[in-house]
């Protein structure tokens, strides 16, 4: 018993270092996206052309993984632990619909980019898999305002949709961290093969890239392993949500 309890004490990790880490991951595979689109595959543009497309990878990685994963985290901030929880609400429901409008965004250049070229939308894994956690995506942010943040809810269905929400947010996570990998990966399929180093023989970009896919599965993975963790989870409050609603509103 005493080698379990030291070994889960060297296993302890306090939350905002691992906090400070991942937020450092999650600027690292931003900044990694931008770098791939700007130095291998020309810069960004919005004339319909294969620069219109890059904005599709940069502004999917920076609002489906990396800002929704930061949403996710809000409420393991201990910050969140006492106090109202309507601020820490609104914050949770701006972050994910910042992460919302740069997913549209980044569907409409990738859609915008097929129209002009006539290429066909929505007939590879990848783009059903994206738009299905998309679709899945609004649903959960719509779902999540009416329950959560609408004074007019009961707690009892606060109480009942409380689990589902964040089931579906980690479900929501994983798949848009298997929608980028899987982007990344056709896109080296498409771009490297005529003119250029095939993609079988690993030139530098498809080792950037690569590791560019490897570095969303970990941030991914480390999100969904912080909610998780029960000893991250904020305690439930006796107080109901709705009255701390009602307060705040002056109801």
């Amino acid at each position: 018993r005493r080698c379990h309890h030291r070994s889960t004490a060297m296993l302890d990790v306090p939350f905002l270092p691992f906090c400070t880490f991942l937020a450092t991951l999650g600027l690292l595979c931003v900044a990694m996206v931008g770098t791939w689109c700007q130095h291998w595959r020309g810069g960004f543009s919005l004339d319909g052309s294969s620069r219109t497309f890059n904005w599709h990878p940069v502004l999917m990685v920076t609002g489906l993984v990396v800002l929704y994963g930061a949403a996710a985290l809000v409420y393991r901030i201990p910050n969140t632990w006492s106090g109202p929880k309507l601020p820490w609400k609104v914050l949770h429901g701006t972050l994910a619909l910042g992460a919302f409008v740069l997913t549209v965004l980044g569907l409409a250049a990738v859609f915008r980019f097929h129209n002009s070229q006539g290429t066909p939308n929505m007939y590879s894994l990848h783009s059903w898999m994206g738009l299905a956690t998309v679709l899945l995506f609004s649903c959960q942010w719509a779902a999540g305002f009416g329950a959560f943040l609408l004074p007019w809810a009961p707690a009892w269905l606060r109480a009942l949709y409380k689990p589902i929400h964040v089931f579906f947010g980690s479900t929501i996570l994983m798949l848009s961290v298997a929608s980028c990998a899987s982007g990344i990966n056709e896109k080296l399929f498409f771009s490297l093969k005529n003119g250029t180093t095939a993609y079988k023989l690993l030139p530098a970009e498809a080792v950037f890239a690569n590791t560019l896919g490897l570095l969303i599965l970990i941030f991914g993975v480390l999100v969904v392993g912080a909610l998780a963790r029960p000893s991250w989870k904020r305690p439930d409050s006796d107080s109901p949500d709705s009255r701390q609603v009602w307060d705040a509103l002056g109801g």
